[in-house]
């Protein structure tokens, strides 16, 4: 993996239940030389177990940031990859671990990249995995499918440090914050309740589609920024509506 690359490289993860695993998901950090670790929520991060299991990269500990949910952990960076070993119809296409060097070596120079990693006993929700970019998976067996935290990072820095960045890449348009996207999709999300489209009984399913649909459009700050004013001027000049609509 390159030093850019490193540098560029966060690791978030939510509501992780045990110091050791956060101490052991420290030391894979070291071992591939990333050191943005983001925890949302999280276990005593400093228990001596923490440290233990960190074994020499127990610095990194020292320095983690926390935040209070996902939103926060996420809304400086420009891509998002959850990782989770789930399929469903909410969650989107799964990329398999093998795809994600090439992804990310297709974004612009520049970028902000970060790994999100769920909790030990139920993975990320639906909802968390609909409010990143991108999500992943390593196949392992059926029986046994679940990883460890740091086992999974493993994994997934791995195939990041085999396959380095080939070359500069040639994207020039700057990507959009997670902070500007959910702005977007909160602006989005008032039109769809204004206007009842969604199911009331079920407003996710619609929303994460939508949500899901624009993703694949990897629209930059300009684009995003154009639908925004469109998504404001829709708003301003649409009249609420609560019935069915005929026909």
């Amino acid at each position: 993996m390159t030093t850019a690359l490193c540098s560029r490289l966060a690791i978030i993860l939510c509501e992780p239940q045990s110091p050791g695993n956060i101490g052991a998901v420290a030391r894979a950090m070291a071992n591939f030389g990333v050191t943005d670790l983001r925890l949302v929520n999280p276990c005593e991060h400093l228990h001596p177990e923490a440290r233990k299991f960190a074994v020499g990269a127990s610095h990194l500990l020292g320095t983690a940031r926390l935040y209070p949910d996902l939103a926060a952990a996420r809304a400086d960076l420009h891509l998002t990859i959850a990782t989770t070993r789930r399929p469903g119809r909410l969650r989107g296409e799964l990329l398999d671990s093998t795809e994600l060097p090439a992804l990310l070596a297709a974004a612009p120079a520049m970028t902000r990249i970060g790994l999100v990693f769920g909790r030990e006993d139920c993975g990320l929700s639906s909802d968390e995995v609909a409010q990143c970019t991108h999500a992943v998976r390593v196949v392992t067996s059926s029986d046994v499918g679940s990883l460890n935290l740091a086992q999974a990072l493993l994994l997934v820095l791995y195939e990041l440090a085999r396959n380095p960045d080939n070359g500069q890449s040639t994207a020039q348009a700057a990507l959009p914050e997670q902070a500007e996207l959910d702005g977007m999709f909160t602006q989005l999300d008032e039109i769809l309740d204004r206007i009842a489209f969604s199911n009331p009984s079920r407003p996710e399913a619609t929303r994460y589609r939508l949500r899901q649909l624009l993703a694949r459009c990897h629209p930059d700050r300009e684009e995003v920024a154009l639908l925004r004013g469109f998504f404001a001027q829709l708003a301003s000049s649409i009249n609420d509506w609560r019935g069915r609509r005929r026909g």
